[in-house]
């Protein structure tokens, strides 16, 4: 090709075709086309479907539980190695951790968003078991996954796979709690 000739451009082009795109993670689930919609569609609404989560926006609107009180908002960050570990795994650490944040401030914890970074070459099947074990810690926390949003970083970039949260709660009015009221001789409920 001679210095002064067009490149041709595909239209639409983000990665090369992937060939295993229903077994790993590939750069193209991260491109927010077609690729990201089927991967959000397949493996995240499927499971954790909720009102808020399947109208396909980037944010949720909700309804307010009480006119009185306060919001408590949250946000944490997920990386561990291994993702899965006896008792648990980055999921559930994500949904529990986040839970956590909001009740030690005497919230009762209503809703959370969740990112993803995803490696490429992450196995598909990781992804769905850390994705269902969000669901049930959801599940028995009463709270629902209601946003969310999910980039791929090259290979060797995330370590399989990163979790960012953000929790919302309701703090009831009169309810004070929190790490700064702490005093000497206050007693601690495990």
């Amino acid at each position: 090709m001679k210095r002064d000739e067009a490149i041709p451009v595909m239209e639409g082009a983000v990665c090369p075709v992937p060939l295993a795109h229903d077994v790993t993670v590939v750069m193209g689930h991260g491109s927010g086309g077609r690729m990201t919609h089927d991967l959000v569609q397949r493996r995240f609404q499927r499971v954790l479907g909720n009102p808020a989560l399947e109208q396909g926006d980037d944010a949720a609107v909700l309804r307010l539980p009480q006119a009185a009180g306060r919001l408590a908002i949250t946000t944490d960050a997920h990386i561990v190695a291994p993702l899965f570990f006896p008792g648990g795994d980055i999921g559930r650490l994500a949904v529990c951790g986040t839970v956590n944040d909001l009740a030690v401030m005497g919230a009762h914890p209503l809703w959370l968003t969740a990112s993803f970074i995803l490696e490429e070459g992450l196995p598909l099947a990781t992804l769905d078991r850390v994705i269902e074990s969000m669901r049930v810690a959801a599940e028995e926390a009463g709270v629902a996954i209601v946003a969310g949003d999910t980039k791929v970083a090259e290979r060797g970039k995330a370590d399989g796979l990163f979790i960012s949260t953000a929790g919302v709660g309701w703090v009831p009015e009169g309810r004070e709690a929190s790490g700064r009221l702490a005093r000497p001789g206050d007693a601690v409920v495990v």
